[in-house]
């Protein structure tokens, strides 16, 4: 197991019986033998080169800046602790004002040692449910360990899961690989995003620790809601029992000037994630030969009805949210670029001013009025 720092057991969460107890739990993946392993491994970062100018030349993104931010194939566990790392980092200002709340309130005393621990159990759960389910990941915070490398001056790390990739490939029965190249050319798209806009990850940093610092939210009312998302994995709401709405643990810790926050970010993430899928499917044709069966297969894989477990947890995480950043985001790229083509719609990279707001995700005509009219007028 990996020690994620000397200090991970102190505080709010302790971090290491975190990983611990979500590597305990993690599912196994699908059965291979070993040598199969080492090939799918192999294979996937043939892959991930070779998207690098697949990718690359249909955006027309060039960057020389990508080849400092590695590819690392994972295991769900290694997925579980790359993960722990970059939650430790970002949320390392939320968590320090909760623990000095915490220390002023009556009874603050029994939520420490105690209290950091049950969260770090609770927290573990959450990441062994969601560590069967990513097939990829730009990790864009992500600091770096011996172990989990990430590239210098502030770079990422790109990460492939390659037991899940297996897992998916064979459940929608389709062409293993062509079905790794079209994954790594989605997370290869992140890469080049983040790796040809150097102002990108500062811009989202900057606004997720303004959301992070106008937080307001009571530590016992947090650790209820990562508790109940726990919970849930050992048989869901009691029948009969009120939810309170769908609240993501997102939306419990919003303030009226994180509202603000929010639309902002749900813009700029349905941008990276439409802008993913969007090259994924442009480029497939030329380079993926089953590229339209693999979309309508993943698509309906999206789209079907989950176990009432998986709605539980997706609507508790805000992950239905994601999946409509991808069908949001992609349809304002594709409309974009019918109407202004690629180079047109590249200037969304311009500048933090060039992003899309949320209303012009959902109207492209307005965006490209805002940016384009107003350039050449």
């Amino acid at each position: 197991m990996t020690s994620i720092g000397g200090a991970a057991s102190s505080g709010m969460v302790d971090w290491n019986l975190a990983v611990a107890t979500a590597t305990r739990l993690v599912r196994p993946g699908p059965e291979v033998s070993r040598d199969e392993a080492r090939a799918v491994v192999a294979e996937l970062r043939r892959h991930a080169k070779a998207s690098e100018e697949h990718v690359r030349g249909f955006t027309r993104m060039g960057t020389e800046a990508i080849h400092d931010t590695p590819v690392l194939v994972v295991d769900r566990p290694g997925w579980v602790a790359a993960n722990v790392a970059g939650f430790r980092e970002i949320l390392k200002p939320l968590l320090d004002k909760m623990q000095e709340r915490r220390g002023n309130t009556p009874g603050g005393a029994v939520l420490g040692a105690v209290g950091g621990k049950v969260t770090g159990v609770e927290l573990g759960v959450l990441l062994s449910f969601l560590s069967s389910r990513v097939l990829g990941q730009y990790e864009t915070f992500a600091p770096a360990t011996r172990e989990l490398p990430a590239g210098a001056n502030g770079g990422g790390r790109l990460l492939l899961v390659a037991p899940n990739i297996v897992h998916v490939e064979r459940e929608l029965d389709v062409e293993p690989h062509d079905f790794r190249l079209w994954v790594c050319l989605h997370e290869e798209t992140h890469r080049t995003q983040f790796s040809a806009v150097p102002w990108l990850r500062d811009h989202l940093e900057g606004e997720i620790q303004s959301f992070l610092g106008e937080t307001d939210v009571d530590p016992m009312t947090f650790l209820e809601r990562v508790r109940e998302a726990a919970q849930s994995l050992a048989g869901g709401r009691p029948e009969g029992e009120e939810d309170d709405g769908g609240r993501s643990l997102v939306e419990l810790v919003q303030t009226p000037a994180q509202r603000e926050i929010l639309t902002r970010l749900t813009a700029v993430m349905s941008l990276l994630e439409g802008h993913a899928d969007f090259v994924m499917d442009g480029v497939g044709p030329e380079v993926v030969a089953s590229v339209a069966e693999i979309r309508e297969k993943f698509q309906q894989r999206r789209a079907k009805g989950a176990s009432r477990l998986d709605i539980a947890l997706r609507k508790l995480l805000g992950l239905d949210a994601k999946l409509k950043q991808y069908r949001d985001g992609e349809r304002f790229v594709r409309a974009v670029v019918d109407q202004v083509g690629m180079d047109g719609f590249n200037r969304v990279w311009t500048s933090p001013n060039t992003l899309p707001t949320k209303a012009e995700i959902a109207q492209p005509a307005e965006w490209v009025a805002r940016v384009h009219r107003k350039a050449e007028s």
